[in-house]
């Protein structure tokens, strides 16, 4: 049984309720939060002009699509960019929370962090967590049942706020760009390098390219293969690395000259990166 995308908001079963003069102001805004209860059997999602997110609300439900087998529990989120369509099977009822924002909303919030509002799409997710999602999407249902006691700027500030969230850590890739050119990738490479010892700040580091935070961490890890911050960790390992074997320093001053904060910081960030900790490394240095 296939449950399509409809103009009014909750409904239960494939069932609409009848929409408010509020739930249509708030369709206004941009936004719109729908609390869907869909059947056991095929779910479908129409491609739509919106983006869409989808919270699971209700209890674990087991599904397959036609790549693999999962199973949704409450929190677990779906990205559907506008434009997009998706089919999957569930063996039982699913209750999710639906929010809607339209690409207006988006290119205002783009418009405001600095971003080209032309490229502001988002990239297509599926079952992952994120706590900041998860934090909006209920304070939105809180305000939709019980009748919109905030009012529309109190919504419009939970819009906009997930917009930003949303365009800083799951933006659409730009066709096209490449990433910081080679003389941006050179100056804040240098700098880190010439900093691992210091509190490095996402601010400093995109001023030094010019362009604004959350356009920086896009671009850099296209550049890089890497977000900056795991860029940066992987830099002070290596030189932990380095300054351990050459034997001269002992472990605590290792981890301040290489910029973590204390040595079991350093190891844990070493055990991650490289699979070892420091004192197996140098154990391991001695024994050659």
């Amino acid at each position: 049984m296939r449950t399509q995308e409809q103009a009014a908001p909750p409904f239960i079963r494939g069932n609409p309720l009848p929409a408010s003069p509020r739930d249509e102001s708030r369709a206004r805004l941009g936004l719109r939060v729908d609390l869907r209860t869909t059947p056991p059997g095929t779910v479908s999602f129409e491609a739509l002009p919106d983006h869409r997110l989808k919270v699971h609300a209700g209890a674990p439900v087991r599904g397959a699509c036609r790549t693999q087998r999962f199973v949704y529990t409450r929190g677990d989120i779906d990205i559907f960019p506008a434009g997009q369509s998706d089919v999957w099977e569930e063996e039982t009822a699913n209750t999710s929370l639906v929010v809607r924002l339209a690409p207006a909303l988006l290119r205002r919030a783009a418009e405001d962090m600095g971003l080209n509002p032309d490229h502001a799409g988002l990239e297509p997710r599926h079952h992952f967590r994120d706590s900041r999602i998860e934090h909006i999407a209920w304070a939105l249902e809180s305000e939709r049942e019980e009748g919109h006691p905030g009012g529309l700027l109190y919504t419009e500030s939970l819009g906009l706020a997930l917009a930003f969230h949303l365009l800083g850590r799951y933006p659409a890739p730009l066709a096209g760009v490449r990433g910081l050119s080679g003389p941006q990738l050179k100056r804040v490479t240098e700098y880190i390098e010439e900093h691992l010892d210091r509190n490095l700040s996402l601010a400093r580091l995109a001023g030094i390219t010019g362009v604004s935070e959350s356009h920086f961490r896009a671009l850099f890890k296209r550049s890089t293969g890497l977000p900056v911050h795991e860029y940066v960790v992987q830099r002070r390992v290596e030189r932990a690395r380095t300054l351990l074997l050459r034997g001269d320093l002992p472990a605590s001053q290792v981890a301040l000259e290489a910029g973590f904060s204390h040595q079991s910081h350093m190891a844990r960030c070493m055990r991650r990166v490289l699979g070892v900790t420091p004192s197996s490394l140098v154990r391991g240095a001695r024994a050659r």
